[in-house]
């Protein structure tokens, strides 16, 4: 066995001798043939070429959002050392075009890594900023070991200019809210790639694949109309902040715009807002509603609106987790996010239904005395305090707003006429309107199983069941455009980065919800509420701009629980009257305010924006003007020229300081870009200004208050 053994190691022992002969002959017979294929193997390294993501665009062109060219700076240390000449001219060159940079500190990183290739120094440098090092590594050979990797850094020209609508992204491209992340594939673009390899003459040769860049959105988006609506929600918010309680002038304020005949929207806002080139500053937090999050009985994780604003002081004691719920939940589109009750705005649908179904007749009359017992329970009108609204005609339930009338109408319809309106009008489904985010309210309507009377009754007038603005305001188009709902949308069209359009997105009916002539009396009964056909008891006339005859509808709910003092109030109308063009919504989500409910919160903001946007859009005057409101107009027209005369003055003003300072630095021998002699400074941090979100970041409120 012994024997054995040992002829068995001999052999293996043969075997590995034979092999070592033959690696060496190969080794020294092919040589140069193997130091080529390694050799090629690091040229052929690829190198990604970033795709520049696509613009979004508004209606007349101006980009709402765009990418920049940025360099990275990249250290090779391995290079850098590879001659004792090479680290002293590099750091000398380094320190000179790059303050910021902390050297002792780079250097050491260099001396302390010398087989690192690849390390981000700084990040995101403009081409000014890196100019003066590439002009000094083309005058000096012994600079070596600094490379510039390109990407791009999406900006945002407007700052917070239509935030709820654009979204952002994060650091690494991905989009996040809005039509970022909706049309997420479309903006990205798709990578290039550039390979290096050694031909038969060992001449390095190189294979580009180019990047695809990202197409660019046609949005739907006014910028002139969404800077005039966010104008005047940040003007309730300054008016209001502070006065009933510390905290911004209501828990949320909201406003879209949207053409009548197309769907298309041509402005989205809502108070508070932030600045999408600083997503994650929190001083855009203070003021608004605090968010909290705990775990319930059963273990699910519940987000909660505390209704308690953010001080500055509250602000500095949450801890991470709780600014990025905060931040969540400031970024969301209020729009389509957050639902609540919708209250009287909701009457035109409930009448429209009954009309539909025959339930009613254009000629029917209501008796109010101020409240009704239905199922055990009084409920009670706005007029209950004056002894009620006498005899109503089905006009006068829109006009001025009678529960009683209402209530009696939605008797008439019943639940399962009443329910399946609901779902006709798109209520508890979503309006697929092309933004992230959108909430989907199915188990906020009330359920029909567990309707009774009363429940019936109050669902009548716009209370025990949720909706999202974005629902009510595409339902309401369809009201009063002859009852074609048109799927709601901001982007109708979409080219790649040579212009070719890649698809054109045509206004989409979806449904006939009520017949033309329904339409016809809706648009007759919401004028009444404005109008003088609805007499000194209209409940809309405040939402009237001067020289205009329009139509709409207030609301007012009372959130829960009840009693508490705490009202959403909106006002939904279109203009003009006699030919809707536009539809417009405000809500007003709890103003700062004792007492809140006061539709005129709403129909102010309304009458403030439609004065502007109504010339704006060639929509002329019908209406006389009273001397009164033509001193009115003639204020306004001052304060807006006024206003953009104070900004020309104030961009010329910043545009002399700065060349000031400019000069002033380069005659004391410093950068002009950064105000500061020349020297080391920290390295700059790696956080991004856009935020990683995962799915436990986000915050998903269902906003007011369920059935």
């Amino acid at each position: 066995m012994q024997k054995k053994l040992v002829v068995l190691f001999l052999l293996v022992l043969l075997a590995f001798a034979g092999l070592g002969v033959r690696l060496l002959y190969l080794v020294r017979e092919n040589e140069t043939s193997y130091q080529k294929q390694v050799l090629t193997q690091q040229i052929s390294d690829s190198k990604t070429l970033p795709a520049k993501r696509g613009d979004i665009v508004d209606a007349k062109g101006t980009k709402l959002a765009t990418s920049e060219k940025v360099y990275n700076l990249q250290i090779d240390a391995y290079i850098m050392q590879y001659k004792d000449s090479y680290i002293e001219p590099t750091m000398q060159a380094l320190a000179a075009n790059f303050p910021q940079l902390n050297i002792p500190e780079l250097r050491s990183y260099v001396v302390s890594h010398p087989e690192s290739r690849y390390y981000i120094a700084l990040r995101q440098l403009t081409f000014d900023e890196i100019s003066g090092f590439k002009e000094a590594q083309t005058e000096d050979n012994n600079i070596q070991g600094v490379y510039f990797e390109e990407e791009y850094k999406r900006v945002y020209p407007g700052g917070s200019l239509a935030a709820d609508v654009i979204g952002f992204t994060t650091s690494d491209n991905q989009g996040q809210y809005g039509l970022e992340e909706y049309y997420d594939e479309m903006l990205s673009g798709t990578a290039g790639r550039e390979y290096g390899y050694l031909n038969e003459a060992d001449e390095v040769e190189r294979t580009v694949k180019p990047a695809i860049n990202g197409n660019t959105l046609h949005s739907t988006i006014d910028s002139n109309i969404q800077g005039i609506v966010e104008k005047y929600l940040r003007e309730f918010n300054d008016a209001h902040k502070n006065v009933a309680h510390d905290g911004n002038g209501a828990e949320n304020v909201g406003c879209i715009i949207m053409e009548v005949n197309t769907g298309n929207i041509l402005a989205m806002a809502s108070y508070p807002t932030y600045d999408l080139n600083k997503t994650r500053d929190t001083s855009a937090l203070l003021g608004s509603v605090r968010i909290e999050q705990y775990v319930n009985d059963r273990g699910y994780t519940i987000y909660r609106n505390t209704h308690e604003p953010i001080t500055q002081e509250v602000l500095d004691a949450m801890d991470k987790d709780d600014i990025m719920l905060n931040l969540n939940n400031l970024w969301k589109n209020f729009c389509i996010s957050n639902t609540y009750e919708p209250g009287s705005v909701a009457k035109p649908f409930t009448v429209a239904a009954a009309l539909e179904t025959g339930s009613i007749t254009p000629n029917d009359t209501y008796q109010c005395t101020g409240g009704l017992e239905v199922g055990g329970h009084f409920i009670k009108c706005h007029s209950y305090k004056t002894g009620g609204e006498g005899t109503v005609t089905v006009q006068d339930s829109i006009a001025w707003s009678c529960n009683v009338a209402l209530m009696k109408i939605g008797a008439s319809l019943g639940k399962e006429e009443f329910a399946r309106f609901q779902n006709i009008f798109n209520f508890g489904l979503k309006t697929n309107v092309d933004l992230a985010g959108e909430a989907r309210t199915a188990n906020l309507l009330f359920p029909i199983e567990d309707m009774v009377p009363a429940d019936l009754a109050t669902n009548s007038f716009g209370q025990n069941f949720n909706v999202t603005m974005i629902q009510m305001i595409t339902g309401y188009c369809s009201l009063i455009n002859g009852g074609y709902y048109y799927e709601p949308h901001l982007v109708d069209k979409i080219t790649n980065s040579n212009g070719a359009v890649v698809q054109n997105i045509e206004p989409r009916v979806l449904k006939q919800t009520v017949s033309a002539s329904t339409s016809q009396l809706i648009r007759q009964y919401c004028r009444a509420v404005v109008m003088e056909e609805g007499g000194s008891r209209r409940t809309g006339k405040t939402a009237r701009p001067a020289g205009y005859a329009i139509g709409g509808k207030t609301g007012t709910a009372e959130t829960l629980p009840r009693k508490n003092g705490q009202y959403v109030v909106s006002f939904m109308g279109f203009a003009p009257a006699d030919d809707p063009q536009i539809a417009i919504y405000v809500v007003v989500d709890r103003a700062n305010a004792i007492p809140q409910d006061d539709a005129k919160y709403a129909t102010g903001i309304v009458r403030n924006v439609l004065t502007e946007v109504l010339p704006y859009l060639n929509i002329f005057m019908t209406e006389e003007l009273s001397e009164k409101e033509i001193a009115e107009l003639e204020a306004k027209q001052l304060a807006i020229t006024t206003m953009y005369a104070e900004q020309i003055e104030a961009e010329k003003r910043e545009a002399l300081e700065k060349a000031t300072e400019e000069m002033a630095a380069r005659d004391q021998g410093l950068d002009p870009n950064i105000g500061d002699e020349i020297g080391d400074n920290e390295v700059l941090g790696d956080t991004p200004d856009n935020p990683e979100l995962t799915g436990d970041d986000q915050v998903q409120e269902t906003g007011g208050d369920t059935p």
